[in-house]
């Protein structure tokens, strides 16, 4: 006797993956984890040389900036890099995944006002 298996695709709206691009573009951009915050305080009290000590707080003030303030963290060059991870039973549907992600990024460009050099 032969098994029937059924496998159940994830479907996922394109409209979705826009605005959740969009979002953790944003969050990328405005907020420093906490791992790394803490790594500057820890780097700010070991550091040695008054110049050094002075980078490190402007580094720590300008990350509580841009986290109250909703700003960039900093405005580099204007590059967006993003790694997409797909599951094998997710589908995309009501349009296409690349079209989709980048009219997050595109979103996320003009809401946070990010600099677009490139």
């Amino acid at each position: 006797m032969m098994e029937c298996w059924s496998l159940s695709l994830r479907d996922i709206d394109a409209k979705e993956v826009t605005k959740t691009v969009s979002s953790l573009f944003l969050e990328a951009n405005f907020n420093l984890t906490d791992d790394v915050l803490d790594a500057l305080k820890t780097a700010q009290k070991t550091e040695e040389s008054a110049a050094g000590k002075e980078v490190l707080r402007q580094i720590i003030n300008n990350a509580d900036l841009a986290a109250k303030e909703q700003i960039p963290l900093c405005q580099d060059c204007g590059a967006a890099v993003l790694f997409l991870e797909l599951g094998q039973d997710a589908h995309i549907i009501g349009g296409d995944l690349n079209e989709a992600v980048n009219e997050g990024v595109r979103q996320a460009y003009e809401i946070g006002y990010l600099r677009k050099s490139m």
